[in-house]
């Protein structure tokens, strides 16, 4: 597919904008003007924290989420239910692979709702969208 076509697929859904390099940059980029990029950066650390294999690195990942996320007045604290953060909080010391999925999952669905509509309607999308068109132009008509 060409770049305009992936630019143009990110719309689909907000999984072609995670999965692709340029479209999570953008994404990032348009959360960070919305100050609101923790969304996005606690969603790729339970990513990474999801193929962790080992249980030491396990430990360590988890809390650093914990601290960095979920816990009360964390630096990139993300708006989790109460519910939620309590499960998290109780198995912090135990973790398992799963134990940030509650919380990825509404965190997800926040940016699947909220933040990607207005991205798709922003500038910084838009801008994406013609900078792509306007590459792909050039390469099919590069005797204008």
């Amino acid at each position: 597919r060409s770049n305009a076509g992936e630019t143009m697929a990110w719309s689909e859904s907000v999984d072609t904008v995670l999965a692709d390099k340029e479209g999570l940059e953008a994404f990032r980029a348009f959360l960070k003007s919305e100050f609101s990029e923790e969304n996005v950066e606690f969603w790729l650390a339970c990513e990474d924290f999801k193929k962790t294999k080992s249980s030491t690195k396990m430990a360590s990942k988890a809390r650093k989420i914990y601290s960095d996320f979920i816990q009360a007045d964390a630096p990139k604290e993300v708006n989790i239910d109460f519910h939620t953060k309590n499960n998290i909080s109780e198995n912090i010391s135990e973790p398992t692979l799963s134990c940030f999925d509650a919380a990825q999952r509404s965190i997800y669905s926040l940016m699947a709702k909220d933040s990607f509509p207005r991205f798709l309607r922003s500038d910084v999308y838009k801008e994406l969208v013609k900078k792509h068109q306007d590459r792909n132009h050039k390469r099919w008509l590069p005797f204008l």
